[in-house]
């Protein structure tokens, strides 16, 4: 989940990590990295098609697409 620096803020943002990213594992409670809820288990060309959008920046925020991303439809297998 994304948040702020504070570890028990996210709401409603997520993001796919498309690699594996050591740094945002849990290291101490003064590191307490981010939670992972899921995992994609088919549709990963509609996330690859995804990750080809062009990005910039935006304010303290880097890669965020330069056009608006809507997720129409997902669901839970278990």
């Amino acid at each position: 989940m994304a948040r702020t620096s504070e570890p028990n803020s996210a709401t409603s943002e997520f993001y796919v990590n498309l690699s594996d990213n050591a740094s945002l594992d849990y290291l101490s409670a003064s590191l307490p990295g981010y939670a992972v809820f899921g995992k994609v288990l088919s549709g990963m060309d509609v996330i690859d098609s995804i990750a080809a959008l062009p990005t910039t920046n935006v304010g303290i925020n880097e890669n965020v697409p330069t056009t608006d991303v809507t997720i129409n439809f997902a669901f839970q297998t278990q």
